[in-house]
């Protein structure tokens, strides 16, 4: 992760219906969820989310894979925890206190052992 990076992901994390999004797949775990499926839980038109989730797909936030005529999005755990790394690489470097440590991946997903790094397929 960089700065670069890191500044696209927050950039596309900037919207309400993206970080609503977001948060609908981390709770769906690997096994994510299609578009519609998100659309009509989130109350939002499904043309306004699909401008959304490219976004997010564009950004790397989120991974697809296409079931037939449908879309499964998954989000990309592996990239966040890379951003909430970078983000606390330097946690207390100026503090002479040693209890002071960034969270580790285990703590923010306890089932980040499960594969969610999937081949995306081209929109």
């Amino acid at each position: 992760m960089n700065r670069d990076n890191a500044t696209k992901v927050f950039e596309s994390l900037s919207s309400g219906v993206r970080l609503d999004a977001w948060r609908l797949l981390v709770k769906a775990g690997s096994k994510g969820l299609v578009a519609g499926e998100m659309a009509t839980e989130m109350g939002v038109a499904p043309n306004s989310l699909s401008f959304h989730l490219k976004a997010m797909f564009h950004a790397g936030l989120v991974t697809v894979t296409k079931e037939g005529r449908f879309q499964r999005y998954r989000a990309d755990i592996p990239l966040m925890l890379d951003l909430i790394a970078y983000m606390t690489e330097a946690c207390c470097e100026d503090e002479n206190n040693a209890t002071c440590s960034p969270p580790s991946s285990s703590s923010i997903c306890p089932s980040r052992d499960q594969t969610l790094t999937q081949e995306p397929s081209s929109e």
